[in-house]
Protein backbone atom coordinates (compact mmCIF):
# COMPACT_ATOMS: atom_id res chain seq x y z
CA UNK A 1 0.00 0.00 0.00
CA UNK A 2 1.41 3.38 -0.98
CA UNK A 3 0.80 6.21 1.45
CA UNK A 4 1.66 9.89 1.02
CA UNK A 5 4.01 11.15 3.69
CA UNK A 6 4.29 14.65 5.09
CA UNK A 7 6.53 15.57 2.14
CA UNK A 8 3.53 15.50 -0.18
CA UNK A 9 4.72 13.65 -3.26
CA UNK A 10 7.05 11.30 -1.36
CA UNK A 11 5.71 7.78 -0.94
CA UNK A 12 5.96 5.72 2.19
CA UNK A 13 5.08 2.05 1.78
CA UNK A 14 4.02 0.24 4.94
CA UNK A 15 3.81 -3.51 5.37
CA UNK A 16 2.41 -5.09 8.53
CA UNK A 17 3.16 -8.75 9.16
CA UNK A 18 1.98 -11.12 11.88
CA UNK A 19 3.86 -14.32 12.71
CA UNK A 20 0.55 -16.08 13.41
CA UNK A 21 -3.21 -15.56 13.22
CA UNK A 22 -3.31 -15.57 17.04
CA UNK A 23 -0.90 -12.62 17.20
CA UNK A 24 -2.96 -10.76 14.60
CA UNK A 25 -6.18 -11.43 16.52
CA UNK A 26 -4.69 -10.22 19.81
CA UNK A 27 -3.29 -7.05 18.25
CA UNK A 28 -6.51 -6.24 16.42
CA UNK A 29 -8.23 -5.81 19.77
CA UNK A 30 -5.65 -3.16 20.76
CA UNK A 31 -5.02 -1.33 17.48
CA UNK A 32 -6.10 -1.77 13.89
CA UNK A 33 -3.55 -1.85 11.10
CA UNK A 34 -4.94 1.51 9.93
CA UNK A 35 -4.25 3.01 13.36
CA UNK A 36 -0.71 1.60 13.47
CA UNK A 37 -0.09 3.07 10.00
CA UNK A 38 -1.30 6.45 11.29
CA UNK A 39 1.23 6.28 14.15
CA UNK A 40 3.97 5.30 11.72
CA UNK A 41 3.18 8.09 9.25
CA UNK A 42 3.26 10.62 12.09
CA UNK A 43 6.74 9.37 13.05
CA UNK A 44 8.41 9.22 9.64
CA UNK A 45 8.59 12.24 7.38
CA UNK A 46 10.32 10.74 4.37
CA UNK A 47 9.68 8.25 1.61
CA UNK A 48 10.62 4.61 1.87
CA UNK A 49 9.45 1.21 3.03
CA UNK A 50 8.75 0.25 6.62
CA UNK A 51 7.77 -3.25 7.66
CA UNK A 52 6.25 -3.83 11.08
CA UNK A 53 6.43 -7.49 12.09
CA UNK A 54 4.79 -8.90 15.21
CA UNK A 55 6.33 -12.10 16.56
CA UNK A 56 6.12 -14.55 19.46
CA UNK A 57 8.73 -14.90 22.21
CA UNK A 58 10.64 -17.70 20.43
CA UNK A 59 11.17 -15.66 17.25
CA UNK A 60 11.91 -12.52 19.27
CA UNK A 61 14.58 -14.35 21.28
CA UNK A 62 16.10 -15.89 18.13
CA UNK A 63 16.39 -12.50 16.43
CA UNK A 64 17.79 -10.76 19.51
CA UNK A 65 20.41 -13.49 19.90
CA UNK A 66 21.36 -13.49 16.22
CA UNK A 67 21.66 -9.72 15.84
CA UNK A 68 22.43 -8.37 19.31
CA UNK A 69 24.01 -11.43 20.97
CA UNK A 70 21.41 -11.22 23.79
CA UNK A 71 19.72 -14.49 24.69
CA UNK A 72 16.22 -13.19 25.48
CA UNK A 73 13.26 -11.71 23.68
CA UNK A 74 13.05 -7.91 23.74
CA UNK A 75 10.16 -5.56 23.09
CA UNK A 76 11.29 -4.01 19.79
CA UNK A 77 14.16 -4.48 17.36
CA UNK A 78 14.78 -2.05 14.52
CA UNK A 79 16.75 -2.99 11.44
CA UNK A 80 17.47 0.10 9.35
CA UNK A 81 18.72 -0.77 5.86
CA UNK A 82 18.68 2.68 4.26
CA UNK A 83 18.37 6.04 5.94
CA UNK A 84 18.94 9.60 4.94
CA UNK A 85 16.99 12.81 5.23
CA UNK A 86 14.58 11.87 2.43
CA UNK A 87 14.36 8.07 2.39
CA UNK A 88 14.20 5.24 4.93
CA UNK A 89 13.93 1.48 4.60
CA UNK A 90 13.64 -0.59 7.77
CA UNK A 91 12.09 -3.60 9.45
CA UNK A 92 10.75 -3.08 12.96
CA UNK A 93 10.10 -6.26 14.93
CA UNK A 94 7.79 -6.32 17.96
CA UNK A 95 7.58 -9.23 20.39
CA UNK A 96 3.93 -9.30 21.44
CA UNK A 97 4.33 -11.28 24.70
CA UNK A 98 6.98 -8.80 25.89
CA UNK A 99 4.78 -5.84 24.94
CA UNK A 100 1.87 -7.33 26.87
CA UNK A 101 4.02 -8.05 29.92
CA UNK A 102 5.54 -4.54 29.92
CA UNK A 103 2.19 -2.81 29.43
CA UNK A 104 0.73 -4.69 32.38
CA UNK A 105 3.78 -4.01 34.60
CA UNK A 106 3.67 -0.30 33.70
CA UNK A 107 -0.08 0.01 34.23
CA UNK A 108 -0.65 1.01 30.59
CA UNK A 109 -2.96 -0.25 27.93
CA UNK A 110 -1.43 -2.41 25.22
CA UNK A 111 -2.56 0.25 22.74
CA UNK A 112 -0.63 3.04 24.50
CA UNK A 113 2.49 0.91 24.91
CA UNK A 114 2.33 -0.23 21.29
CA UNK A 115 1.95 3.36 20.06
CA UNK A 116 5.04 4.33 22.05
CA UNK A 117 7.09 1.47 20.66
CA UNK A 118 5.96 2.10 17.06
CA UNK A 119 7.13 5.70 17.43
CA UNK A 120 10.32 4.52 19.18
CA UNK A 121 11.11 2.00 16.44
CA UNK A 122 10.43 4.55 13.70
CA UNK A 123 12.85 7.00 15.30
CA UNK A 124 15.53 4.28 15.44
CA UNK A 125 14.86 3.60 11.74
CA UNK A 126 15.69 7.26 11.07
CA UNK A 127 18.97 7.17 12.98
CA UNK A 128 17.92 8.29 16.44
CA UNK A 129 19.49 6.45 19.35
CA UNK A 130 19.53 6.46 23.15
CA UNK A 131 22.94 4.99 23.97
CA UNK A 132 24.37 8.36 25.02
CA UNK A 133 22.51 10.54 27.55
CA UNK A 134 22.32 13.60 25.27
CA UNK A 135 20.92 11.53 22.40
CA UNK A 136 18.51 9.74 24.75
CA UNK A 137 17.06 13.05 25.95
CA UNK A 138 16.59 14.22 22.35
CA UNK A 139 14.93 10.97 21.33
CA UNK A 140 12.67 10.87 24.40
CA UNK A 141 11.57 14.48 23.85
CA UNK A 142 10.66 13.68 20.26
CA UNK A 143 8.76 10.54 21.36
CA UNK A 144 6.82 12.55 23.95
CA UNK A 145 5.97 15.24 21.38
CA UNK A 146 4.85 12.78 18.70
CA UNK A 147 2.79 10.73 21.15
CA UNK A 148 1.10 13.87 22.48
CA UNK A 149 0.06 14.77 18.92
CA UNK A 150 -1.36 11.26 18.60
CA UNK A 151 -3.36 11.64 21.83
CA UNK A 152 -1.14 9.69 24.23
CA UNK A 153 0.42 10.78 27.50
CA UNK A 154 4.14 10.92 28.24
CA UNK A 155 5.25 7.27 28.32
CA UNK A 156 8.11 8.07 30.70
CA UNK A 157 5.89 9.34 33.52
CA UNK A 158 5.03 6.78 36.19
CA UNK A 159 1.44 5.56 35.97
CA UNK A 160 1.10 4.06 39.42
Amino acid sequence: MQIKSKLGSAKLAIDIQYASPAIEATLSTAASSALMKKWLKASINSSGLITLRFVNAAEGKKLNLAFRKKNYATNVLTFPYEQDKYHVVADIIFCLPILQKEAKAQGKSLKAHLAHLVVHGCLHAQGYDHEVDKEAKKMEALEISLLKKLGFTNPYLPTN
